[in-house]
């Protein structure tokens, strides 16, 4: 059973943005509302531990080799070092 609630004290440019955006999807103000809160509340995709890794993994190797040069950095590490 859907749940009804009152919004208080909405800024007046807000409601106005709203309206707006209601009228021009021809929806009413109370559907628009329900739309804009369903997409700003999308729950994030469950990612497993082995999908993250993995993309991270992915992401470092790319990084490695647009902008690392393992040996300037070592060169650079070890410049004047005695």
């Amino acid at each position: 059973m859907p749940t009804t609630i009152t919004l208080k004290n909405i800024p007046d440019e807000l409601y106005d943005r709203l309206k707006a955006s209601a009228k021009a999807h021809r929806r009413s103000i109370n559907n628009e509302a329900i739309v804009c809160l369903e997409g700003a509340l999308v729950l994030p995709k469950k990612v497993t531990p082995e999908e993250r890794l993995a993309r991270a993994r992915a992401i470092g190797e790319g990084l490695q080799a647009r902008f690392f040069d393992h040996a300037l950095i070592d060169d650079l590490k070890n410049e004047g070092r005695s």
